[in-house]
């Protein structure tokens, strides 16, 4: 999967979409965050605002209401109690038929006492009392409509002996709004079918209902106590004599369908439900949305050409380098100096020219180097005909030892040819630990022979590293500086190889010693005793075969006490040793 990605951000992402694509992440996505800010911010200030506004608005339509129920309520009161309107209609039922003249002239009393609250109370429509045995009704104020029937009118709430209905058509034939009306029993001794029903006046529940401070499209329901629908402005979504969805007395917020609602509970017990279309709830916003989108696409377009331009001003130096490398793939120079008019490629160009000013002239070295190379590898065919002329003689002058019974001479001759042969090989190559061992032996029969006094060589050898990898020509450098530091007659050398996470070399002797000067010298200063003849020379050549062939994996130490002693210390890691070429 990775692979892929890599692929494709290498085989189709250009410089030109890198850049659109990088400059449009670094422009847009501040400017995303902030829209999805404000947008929350402005979605939350508007949600309060609209709901704050909506609930403000029910509250006072809940109030103007109860306040209208209420006085329904006070002028029933006057109508139903005993006093003098009730002990007239209580006269004019208690006539009989006969005496006609008195009961018109009493029914002209009661409506005289009619208008009279009417008059005082403007805010009250029609007026009646309604017989409900006859289904009857007498002493109205106005005109009234056919099949007038209470009991088929939406019941808001009812208690206190008293029914509340409504909103509903009125029932005065001169009015077709919506009105709220109660019904309350008159106490009569003769009757008790005796009812009074008052509505509300003229325009009075329209103006309560259309009394919104929204501004858009709002409807209302009306609820009883149960939560049954009483009266509703969209009966197809909210079907009269229905419970309201998702009911609750603690529930004054929801949503049904396409419409937001929020409902105010009077202190009666029924509720009036605010009803607004999700499309006018949400338009102020939607609004507030589009020109922040109308914004955002300005703002898209003027990235996209900040996007162009930055390209442009990319892509004209990248067509100067192409130049440049193509006229220096064809060893060609261009004759006329391109600028690009911006410092920093101007700087890279120049840089260019003097680097493909810098790999001529290297071609031009390596091509003189090649041919003294070839004059060195015929000078280097002759050099190798001096060793093994040596080599050649040598084995001559050992076959004359033989014959003429010489065995000093022959064993003399035999350590050094074996020697030479060893040691003439590359240093560079790999060797083993047992054809270092057998190289050392050969030397130390030469020293001995030389300085003519018995030294003991003791060698304790790990049969596992044997044949392991190790750079030519690294013992017997080791060995012979410890002969040159003061070893006497008695002295003897001690030559271990282990093996434990590395191979451990370690090369003690029991000479004179060496200071600490001395040790410091030929770790790190060995110009300084390489002017006492052979001591050093050898000691720098390992360190530095061993830096070449390993690098800090490999170690050399010295540890020596004056008058004691001397001991090497190398550790060499177990790898495959390089092999160095001349």
């Amino acid at each position: 999967m990775k692979e892929n990605v890599k692929s494709f951000l290498y085989d189709y992402l250009t410089l030109k979409k890198r850049i659109f694509i990088i400059f449009l992440c670094s422009t847009l996505i501040p400017f995303i965050c902030i829209v999805l800010i404000s947008y929350y911010a402005i979605y939350s200030i508007l949600t309060n605002k609209i709901q704050s506004g909506i609930q403000s608005n029910l509250k006072q339509v809940e109030l103007s209401l109860e306040s209208t129920i209420s006085n329904l309520n006070h002028v029933s009161q006057q109508l139903a109690f005993a006093g003098s309107v009730g002990k007239k209609l209580d006269q004019m039922l208690s006539l009989p038929a006969s005496q006609s003249f008195e009961r018109s002239q009493m029914i002209s009393e009661l409506k005289d006492e009619l208008s009279l609250v009417t008059f005082t109370n403007p805010n009250i429509g029609l007026t009646l009392y309604y017989f409900q045995n006859d289904h009857t009704y007498d002493l109205e104020n106005s005109g009234v409509k056919e099949n007038f029937s209470p009991e088929k009118l939406p019941l808001l709430a009812e208690y206190s002996g008293i029914s509340y209905y409504g909103p509903h058509l009125s029932n005065n034939q001169f009015d077709n709004n919506f009105v709220l009306s109660a019904r309350r029993k008159v106490d009569l001794p003769l009757r008790d079918d005796v009812y009074v029903y008052i509505e509300t006046g003229f325009h009075l529940t329209q103006n309560i209902l259309n009394n919104d401070q929204f501004g858009g499209t709002n409807f209302h329901v009306f609820l009883d106590n149960n939560g049954r629908i009483a009266f509703s402005e969209l009966p197809d979504t909210f079907v009269k004599d229905t419970i309201f969805p998702s009911f609750s007395n603690e529930k004054t917020f929801g949503t049904y369908n396409e419409f937001y609602w929020f409902r105010q509970a009077s202190n009666q017990g029924w509720s009036i439900v605010s009803v607004i279309p999700k499309a006018d709830y949400n338009r102020e916003m939607n609004q507030w949305f589009v020109q922040i989108l109308l914004f955002s696409l300005l703002f898209l377009g003027m990235s996209l050409l900040m996007a162009w331009l930055l390209w442009k001003m990319v892509y004209l130096p990248l067509n100067g380098f192409n130049r440049e490398i193509k006229l220096m793939a064809q060893n060609r120079v261009q004759t006329v100096t391109v600028r690009t008019k911006i410092p920093e490629f101007d700087f890279l160009l120049h840089q260019f020219r003097q680097m493909r000013e810098q790999i001529w002239n290297l071609f031009a070295e390596v091509e003189q180097k090649e041919k003294r190379r070839v004059d060195l590898e015929v000078e280097k065919l002759l050099y190798q005909i001096n060793p093994h002329f040596l080599m050649n003689t040598l084995d001559t002058v050992h076959w004359l030892a033989v014959m003429n019974g010489q065995n000093e001479i022959d064993r003399l001759v035999s350590s050094l040819n074996k020697l030479l042969h060893y040691n003439l090989g590359k240093l560079g190559q790999a060797s083993t630990i047992y054809e270092e061992i057998e190289a050392l032996k050969q030397y130390l029969i030469l020293q001995q022979i030389r300085y003519d006094f018995k030294f003991d060589v003791q060698m304790n050898v790990d049969e596992e590293v044997w044949n392991m990898p190790v750079p030519r020509f690294i013992l017997q450098p080791l060995v012979e500086n410890s002969l040159y530091h003061g070893l006497s007659d008695d002295g003897y050398i001690k030559v271990d190889v282990s093996l434990t996470n590395a191979i451990l070399i370690s090369i003690h002797d029991n000479g004179s010693g060496m200071s600490e000067e001395t040790i410091h010298n030929l770790l790190h200063n060995p110009e300084t005793e390489n002017k006492k003849v052979g001591m050093g020379i050898g000691l720098n050549y390992v360190k530095r075969m061993l830096e070449s062939q390993y690098g800090d994996q490999a170690d050399l130490s010295i540890k020596s006490v004056i008058g004691k002693g001397t001991t090497i210390l190398v550790s060499l890691p177990i790898m495959e040793v390089k092999s160095r070429h001349d």
